[in-house]
């Protein structure tokens, strides 16, 4: 899933300074998961921006809304009589969202109370960590389940760099190499070999190198 943080109180009180009556909306999917824009976020957003404004000596109103996904236009749609009501809409959606509701309503203001952080899981509750780097053609198959793409502080492919040592990268005791874990792996099932076989270059084609990527299902478009 997307995780995400969200952004510091004065970061989105400075955003809408300027307003006095504002819309937020939160999102039903990866947000609500890890505990950052769902119902219960959304509400409290705004009793702390009603709060701090009103401490300022300049109410601010604010509306509370949930989508079901905000990067899906039949969700989007449904907010459609409501944003032009507001001086501005703040999203706790990762940021797709914001961007979504930007090109669908370009005459409104969009704020995004959310830093979207990486794609990962849950090792426990309240803690997830990145496993995915969005690069497009997976190969984690080469590597018993593991990516180093994400998982290296390098995003090496062929191997361990110089800086790791017992089973930790050089940037911080706290980070394992997983490289380290890679090898250990295949030690132990007796398939070393498999870390010197040569093998074709990632097509690094389907990455973000090559500008935003689109991803069509031609049996689904109508």
């Amino acid at each position: 899933m997307i995780v995400a943080d969200r952004k510091p109180i004065q970061e989105i009180l400075e955003m809408v300074k300027d307003y006095e009556r504002v819309l937020i909306l939160g999102c039903k999917g990866c947000v609500t998961v890890c505990n950052v824009g769902g119902d219960k976020e959304v509400g409290i957003l705004a009793s702390i921006l009603k709060i701090a404004r009103k401490k300022e000596g300049r109410p601010l109103e604010v509306h509370e809304r949930t989508l079901e996904r905000q990067c899906d236009p039949e969700y989007i749609d449904q907010v459609k009589d409501q944003v032009s009501q507001y001086d501005a809409v703040i999203s706790m959606a990762c940021g797709v969202g914001p961007q979504f509701l930007s090109e669908a309503y370009p005459q409104q203001r969009f704020y995004p109370a959310v830093n979207t952080t990486f794609f990962g899981g849950a090792l426990g509750h309240g803690v997830w960590v990145e496993r995915c780097a969005g690069c497009g053609t997976c190969l984690i198959h080469y590597f018993d389940g593991l990516c180093p793409i994400a998982r290296c502080s390098k995003s090496l492919l062929h191997g361990p760099c110089g800086g790791s040592a017992k089973g930790k990268c050089e940037i911080s005791k706290d980070v394992e190499c997983i490289w380290d874990k890679i090898v250990r792996k295949k030690m132990e099932e007796g398939r070393i070999e498999d870390v010197t076989r040569i093998r074709p270059a990632k097509d690094w084609r389907t990455a973000r190198d090559g500008g935003p990527r689109k991803s069509v299902r031609e049996e689904l478009v109508q």
